[in-house]
Order: C-alpha cells, then structure tokens, then sequence
C-alpha cells in the first residue's frame, strides 16, 4: 500500500461493512497502515465499541486527529456495492466515502507526506472511534477520559468532518450548537367533553404551554453563532374518542441552542414555564451535548491560513449544522472540524472524487507543516 496515497487505504476501510456498532475489521486496516508509519496503537475498547489511541513522536506540539470508522446503515437502492470500494469515472463510491472513512485515508497519507519530508519535531496522534454515528457513550468521551488519565490531551485537535460545502477548503467549523430534547406529558382529568366542568383537558394546559414557549425567539445570536432555536415534533394524544376528555397528552421539541445558553438554564426554563400552564406534568430531558466554541486565536489562524495556501480558498469559520464529536473534545483542548465535500453524506451512493481525497491528504500535510510538528 502507498500511504501517501489516500485511495487505497480508503477502499480497504471501505470494504469494512462497518456499521455502526460494527467494526468489520475497519479499525485493525487502519491500525496496521499506521503501524507501518511508525504509530503506536492502543486499543481501547469500552462496551461493545472499539476504539483505538494512535501516536508518533513525543513531546509538543502535539497535534491530533479525531476521526471515527462507524458508518451509516445503507439504506435505497445503490448503483454499486456500497462495501465494494469501486472508482467510476475517478469517483470512489461506497459507504463512508465522505463521512468519514475518506476523511481519515486522507489524514494518514498527508502524515506520512509530511514524515517523509523531514523529522518529526513534536507528536501526531489519531484518536479513532466506532461509536460516532451511533449513541456516543463508549466513544470518543471515554477515550479522551483515558487520553487525560495517561497524559496524552493534545496541542490542537482537529476533526475530519465533511465541513467543506462548495470547495474544499471553504468551511472551517469552530464550533457547534448544543442541543437538548424534552419529552412532556401533561395529566388532566379524563370526562364527557358534554361536562367540561367535571374534567380537567391536559390538551389545552399543554398548548398554552407550547404557545408560551414559542411565543419569542430565545435570543438574537451571538458573534459566532446564529439564533437558537426551539422546534415542537410532536404532540400526541392517542385519543380515538371525539366526545372524551382525555387523561394526558404529550409533546416533544428541541432546542439547538448557541453559546448563550446551558442545557441546564434551559431546562430550568422549560420546567418553570410548564409549571404554569400545568399542575400535574413531567418532562424528561436528553442532552446530546453543549455549544461550544474554540475562539479564533493563533491556533485557528494557523490552520484557516495552512488550508487556505494549499488549496486557494479563503475558508469561512461556522459553526453550523448539527453535533459531532468535537463537543466532548472541547472540554479538553481548543478542536476545529475540516475535511471533505459533504454533499453526498449519508446518501444513497456515497462518494467522492479520487482528485478531492487526494487533495485533502495535500491539505492536511500542509496543516501539520504550520503547526511545526
């Protein structure tokens, strides 16, 4: 295998049919190809996750590369096999061609670009994970609880996400909203809607509520981030009786919140202003993380500037879209997501052009160069 070749370790971890919580033999592929490189690996398998802490070279800077190998289930009906890693037309196809399994081919070729021009200077590591795409909770979090245990928190952390939307190279995100779900059940007392007085409606309790909580947005934005937003996804009833008051009813909403708020605050919010509306309701909160931002800074610059002479395009610092990773690795150092074109993530026929991966390994060798590692 030429490793400073992106295409062939991204066909090997794409022949991986790794869906998540599977490994399919994605993260030994990639194990042994850093091996190869001079890395030292450490499993670290948490659950039914496995996962794997990669390093070469010793003190700082240290610069690391987060990055997981679970992909998507397939879904629809493919022109090829989605685990086949075939080119077309110098296209790769398969699933995690975009998301992320090229993203990562990417990263080890442009590291073993940059080993081969001189000696290492600081330290490059990968943290590898199989449980992205999934819950989460046997991931990235644990590994980075192990990384802190053992010493080995990086410099600068970056994440190879699909950011770039147009070209590669024009987005750098910098941070992500944070986002919390609550389930509500609002109780009345059930009667004949002939007798309204006897009964209690929790329906009109609960879209008071709903009405109140929607009524203003819940800020104007900040800096770097765009509004946060509130969106209702359910209300459910169950009630198949047009002439029965029913016993409860239910909501559910979302909040994508920008770094104005905590997901404590608005919990705090969502219960009070329930409690006036309702008398007797219950809500369960699930936070799938917090908003977070890495302030632009030298680190950032370093990076907008090393993907900015190695591509031509000036790239724009966001911090939209959805979750990712990045948010457990901000609790413990400054983190930033690049990578490839993410147009056809997740789709049916997931690919990338064999010229952009090739690329992008040219990008993340020029980042490591600016970083001096």
């Amino acid at each position: 295998m030429t490793h400073t070749d992106p295409l062939p370790l991204a066909q090997s971890l794409l022949r991986c049919a790794s869906v998540t919580p599977a490994d399919a033999g994605a993260q030994a592929a990639l194990a042994d190809s850093l091996r190869s490189l001079g890395f030292t690996i450490t499993p670290l398998r948490f659950g039914p996750i496995e996962n794997f802490f990669a390093r070469i070279g010793s003190g700082s800077p240290h610069f690391c590369f987060a990055g997981h190998t679970d992909v998507v289930p397939v879904g629809g009906n493919w022109a090829s096999n989605p685990f086949g890693g075939e080119v077309r037309d110098g296209v790769l196809y398969g699933r995690g061609a975009c998301d992320m399994k090229g993203g990562i081919a990417a990263f080890v070729a442009g590291a073993a670009q940059h080993l081969a021009k001189a000696p290492l200077q600081g330290a490059i590591s990968l943290l590898i994970t199989g449980d992205e795409e999934a819950d989460a909770i046997d991931g990235t979090a644990r590994v980075l609880d192990w990384m802190a245990a053992n010493g080995q928190i990086p410099d600068f952390c970056l994440v190879g996400e699909p950011t770039s939307q147009v070209r590669l190279g024009d987005v750098i995100k910098i941070g992500r909203r944070g986002s919390i779900t609550a389930k509500i059940s609002v109780f009345g007392t059930q009667g004949h809607v002939a007798y309204p007085a006897r009964s209690d409606n929790p329906v009109h309790r609960l879209v008071r509520a709903l009405a109140a909580l929607t009524a203003a947005p819940l800020d104007g934005g900040t800096d770097w981030f765009e509004p946060s937003t509130l969106q209702v996804t359910t209300i459910d009833v169950g009630n198949p009786a047009n002439n029965v008051v029913p016993a409860a009813a239910h909501a559910t909403l979302n909040i994508r919140f920008n770094d104005r708020h905590t997901s404590a605050a608005l919990a705090a919010w969502l219960r009070a202003t329930l409690a006036r509306y309702a008398e007797k309701f219950e809500i369960d909160f699930s936070v799938s993380g917090e908003s977070f931002l890495t302030t632009p800074g030298n680190q950032v610059e370093t990076l907008r500037r090393a993907i900015a002479d190695a591509t031509g395009t000036e790239p724009r610092l966001d911090t939209g879209g959805g979750t990712s990773d990045a948010r457990f690795i901000a609790r413990h150092c400054p983190v930033a997501e690049f990578g490839l074109i993410g147009s056809s993530m997740h789709q049916v026929d997931e690919r990338v052009p064999v010229a952009e991966l090739r690329a992008l390994a040219g990008v993340y060798a020029r980042v490591l160069e600016a970083f001096r590692v």
